[in-house]
């Protein structure tokens, strides 16, 4: 809204709360990354004063039905998503008072939304969190069309981001990825951040190995861009195989295939599946190190959850993955498609103790200056009152 509430002047416009209302399909659901990020950016606005108005499937106050689309909605629920009806009475009253509106998806749900808001005369800002690289994978044989990514790329566009004020996106390569394909609304690039609950373990003194066996844990959709099966193959490679037990955190449509993988190329079971939100700092402080194959990330916060519980990373270096960017040494980067550097990288960090434990809380003291939720929210505020300001200037 463009017209200062109860008589306020300009700055005190500029400088009140903001009433935000926060569009996405699936609410209440910390096993999806976009639902979690959501909710944990809204706990944090309001912390900070703000006021947040959550719209989508189980949200609280503004609650919608659930879409059911033949077929996708079932690829869609093996990652803990599902689609939003959308419906002009929920967003005329969801939307009614807020300054500003903004939409974390570019689906029908979102779609509607914005042309909801749009009659309003509101401000619409978008999130970038579905990496067309994401779907290809997900959907089989369509990552061997050729044109598949370019075309979903212009396809977000056309249905949603070019016609908002603004997007968000998590890194530089998400960035550049939208200035590739021609996307030109103001792109203003925020990390999703972790939230302070995830906090450092005890690193072990000096030379001190780890117990036996050596903990490493993967966290993400078991889906196939997420390359889990690249780690397993690597971890059997390994010249301590016998002594090392893997944990992937993470539910999605390749769960069976990935534990009969395990069962045939582990020396020891793995335990592959679905963790709680609330239990994942936990398990992760258990654990000596984050594996992280994945092909393609637009950032990936579980990376960042596991550096902050004081995890050295290991991180595939992929073209279409921005996850690369948090390793701090060679140790931490491999070439994606190389399960061999994996498996000599997961070496390399099993036989220098000294080195695992100081490089953990290097990597815990580097993630909490750069990557907290409070960090990150203050700066999505920054975006969302510029783009209110120049709303409100071409009205």
């Amino acid at each position: 809204m463009c017209a200062a509430k109860n008589g306020e002047s300009p700055q005190q416009t500029t400088e009140r709360p903001l009433t935000i209302a926060m569009v996405v399909d699936t609410f209440g659901n910390r096993g999806n990354g976009t639902s979690n990020s959501a909710l944990q950016w809204a706990q944090e606005l309001e912390r900070q004063g703000h006021r947040v108005r959550l719209v989508g499937v189980n949200a609280p106050e503004y609650p919608a039905k659930v879409n059911r689309v033949p077929l996708v909605s079932w690829v869609a629920a093996k990652q803990q998503m599902q689609f939003a009806q959308p419906s002009a009475t929920l967003f005329d009253r969801a939307f009614d008072g807020v300054d500003i509106v903004h939409i974390y998806t570019p689906f029908k749900f979102g779609r509607h939304a914005l042309a909801a808001a749009r009659a309003k005369g509101l401000p619409v800002t978008a999130g970038y969190h579905v990496q067309p690289e994401n779907v290809t994978y997900s959907a089989g044989p369509l990552k061997y069309v050729p044109g598949a990514n370019s075309f979903i790329y212009w396809l977000f566009k056309h249905w949603l981001y070019r016609n908002v004020d603004a997007i968000h996106v998590p890194t530089e390569l998400g960035a550049q990825l939208l200035r590739e394909h021609h996307y030109t609304a103001p792109i203003h690039v925020i990390s999703n951040g972790y939230q302070a609950r995830f906090t450092p373990k005890r690193q072990r003194p000096g030379d001190e190995a780890a117990a036996v066996p050596f903990k490493i844990v993967a966290s993400g959709r078991l889906s196939n861009e997420k390359n889990h099966v690249e780690l397993i193959e690597a971890i059997a490679r390994s010249a301590h195989a016998e002594d090392i037990h893997l944990t992937i955190a993470g539910t999605g449509p390749i769960k069976r295939k990935l534990e009969r993988l395990a069962r045939k190329k582990l020396a020891r079971p793995a335990s592959i599946g679905f963790h709680r939100n609330s239990d994942m700092p936990a398990l992760l402080q258990s654990c000596d190190l984050l594996c992280h194959p994945s092909i393609a990330d637009l950032e990936s916060v579980s990376v960042i959850e596991g550096m902050a519980c004081g995890l050295v990373p290991v991180i595939a270096k992929s073209p279409q993955s921005a996850a690369s960017q948090f390793a701090l040494c060679p140790e931490s980067l491999y070439e994606v498609g190389h399960p061999e550097q994996l498996a000599a990288h997961i070496d390399w960090w099993i036989e220098h103790p000294r080195e695992l434990n100081e490089w953990g809380q290097t990597y815990a003291d580097h993630t909490k200056e750069h990557y907290s939720v409070e960090s990150s929210v203050h700066q999505f505020v920054q975006m969302e009152r510029e783009t209110i300001a120049a709303h409100c200037a071409t009205r």
